[in-house]
């Protein structure tokens, strides 16, 4: 997230990818629950690219959105042709953002309503969540605790209560997750499959955070115009 000014920040809302075609058209990989609203013809984004590119500094305005094969692929002025398309690869795009506005949906928030947020496991406070990854089993909350970071799968299971205006996010977490166990306590096979998580999610930060190696490299710390909810 790049702040602006105290009521504006921007969100990445996409990356292109690799060129369509010989007429310019591009790739996407969307980073927004809303594409239809963010990627309008006139849409300008703020480019994320090497200091040697020769889009630094520079903008990208969207001529058209269309979908292929459930791609997106956009189409932008200044971009007549294919070396013109592949010299953007790569490039990620960002968008001014009203740090008043609120998602509609419901049990959906941004990602800077969450960052900051005290995490807290039977009353009691044990961490702050730092940031937000969006993977695409599920989203991933990075909690900071005073014996390290912890990876969290943000699911109803372990994530039942999110309470902005308190400032607290209530998790129920698996035994393990946020501590080490001795051998002799660990829980045995009934009642590991007592915790129901979804397909993927792993209670091991390890194997959660070599699943987001790759998004982390692309744009680390940068948060996504994608309502975060539990799944």
């Amino acid at each position: 997230m790049i702040q602006i000014s105290k009521n504006e920040t921007q969100l990445r809302v996409g990356r292109l990818t690799k060129a369509h075609g010989l007429k310019g058209a591009i790739k996407l990989e969307l980073f927004t629950d809303d594409p239809e609203r963010r990627f309008v013809p006139g849409s300008v984004f703020t480019l994320q690219v090497p200091t040697t590119s020769p889009w630094h500094g520079k903008t990208l305005e969207l001529a058209e959105l269309r979908w292929y094969n459930g791609h997106a692929v956009g189409f932008f002025v200044g971009v007549p042709d294919r070396t013109a398309a592949e010299s953007l690869a790569k490039a990620i795009l960002w968008i001014d953002h009203d740090l008043t506005e609120v998602t509609d949906e419901e049990d959906a928030w941004f990602d800077h309503q969450l960052v900051g947020l005290a995490v807290v496991r039977d009353g009691v406070r044990i961490g702050t969540m730092t940031q937000i990854d969006h993977l695409p089993a599920q989203d991933l909350l990075h909690v900071s605790t005073v014996s390290g970071e912890v990876l969290v799968p943000f699911v109803k299971a372990i994530v039942p209560s999110v309470d902005v205006a308190g400032g607290t996010i209530t998790v129920t977490p698996p035994p393990g997750l946020f501590e080490e166990l001795p051998e002799s306590a660990l829980p045995d096979s009934e009642a590991l499959a007592a915790v129901v998580l979804p397909a993927g999610v792993s209670t091991d930060a390890a194997d959660a955070d070599a699943a987001d190696s790759g998004a982390a490299e692309a744009a680390p710390d940068a948060p996504a115009d994608e309502a975060a909810k539990p799944e």
